[in-house]
């Protein structure tokens, strides 16, 4: 093929074309028209492909076809409707579609921290060589390190850094999924040693009454969500390992939206958290009120994560973006 010929023989084709993608407004003998230039010039992309590939007429034509397209399928933009599709459905979906992954996380973390702190209480020596004695006593007095905490800094300024910190734990546990899993169980074991470890010292000092009066306000709710971040890592990780009937990079594809998708719901989970933790953990409210805060979140989260996500999983939702913004796949034989 004589590319020169073929060039000449299109180019006012393609000029139209490049000029009705551009116009905001067509009629609709015009949108007939864009129509009929679009599948006319992907004719001809594929015929340069296929006899005569030449880089800069490929390039050309591949930019052509691709505007083409977005002014006939059109594009859409992102809304409010978006986002609260996602608070109400995707998000929920995705927390109880992944349950099996973060309960049994939380259980078993939880379960580790309370032998860690049972370990730390009732030996003496394991708590020598965290810290000295006058250390320990500075940690867990009364106003002490632990205490001190919570109160020490502006409760604004606070709040702003524990979600900051919290969010990157979580973006961690979510990210490093691909890694086969391995870096969330670091992270995750880290978590829960810092948290054994505090319990046991409180309670060595006859404390902990105290200690879980500071924690439970906020932790209830920042541990789930961790817990979720590190769940929801390790079903990434697992899909590397066996992505199912499914080729392996379409279910990554799949599995991979969800989970970086749900950093934007944790990031919200734990911006409450961090508000408990700045505002209502210093308090001068009494424990028994302070606690109660937390359990009613924690609950609240748990009923969202396990009876709208159920609901919105049994409508066939799954936690990946929406169809209309997903990619067109060839069908493959299984």
């Amino acid at each position: 093929m004589d590319l020169d010929v073929f060039v000449a023989a299109h180019q006012a084709q393609w000029a139209r074309l490049e000029a009705l993608s551009k116009r905001r407004k067509l009629t609709g003998a015009e949108a007939d028209e864009l129509v009929a230039l679009y599948q006319r010039t992907t004719g001809h992309l594929a015929k340069v492909q296929a006899t005569a590939p030449d880089p800069a007429l490929v390039g050309r034509l591949t930019t052509l076809v691709a505007r083409a397209r977005n002014a006939v399928t059109g594009s859409r933009v992102a809304g409010w409707r978006d986002v609260g599709r996602y608070f109400t459905v995707s998000f929920p979906a995705a927390l109880y579609r992944s349950r099996r992954w973060w309960l049994p996380i939380a259980l078993v973390s939880l379960l580790g921290a309370a032998l860690i702190a049972w370990w730390v209480a009732a030996h003496p020596e394991v708590r020598d060589s965290l810290a000295s004695p006058s250390q320990l006593r500075e940690m867990t007095r009364p106003g002490g390190a632990y205490q001190a905490y919570y109160s020490d800094r502006p409760a604004s300024s606070f709040a702003a850094q524990v979600w900051t910190n919290n969010a990157w734990v979580a973006t961690q546990c979510l990210v490093f999924g691909v890694f086969l899993g391995l870096p969330v169980l670091y992270v995750l074991a880290q978590n829960i040693l810092n948290l054994g470890i505090g319990v046991g010292l409180m309670a060595s000092a006859g404390r902990l009454d105290l200690f879980l009066g500071l924690l439970l306000p906020h932790g209830l709710l920042e541990l789930t969500a961790v817990f979720v971040a590190a769940g929801l890592g390790l079903r990434l990780g697992w899909t590397v390992i066996d992505p199912g009937p499914r080729p392996r990079t379409v279910a990554l594809a799949e599995q991979g939206r969800a989970t970086i998708g749900m950093a934007m719901g944790l990031t919200a989970v734990l911006f409450v958290s961090g508000l408990l933790e700045a505002f209502v953990t210093p308090s001068g409210l009494p424990t028994w009120a302070r606690v109660g805060i937390g359990v009613t979140a924690e609950t609240l989260f748990l009923l969202y994560a396990l009876v709208l996500g159920r609901r919105a999983a049994a409508a066939g939702e799954t936690g990946d973006v929406a169809a209309a913004d997903r990619a067109d796949l060839q069908p493959v034989a299984g």
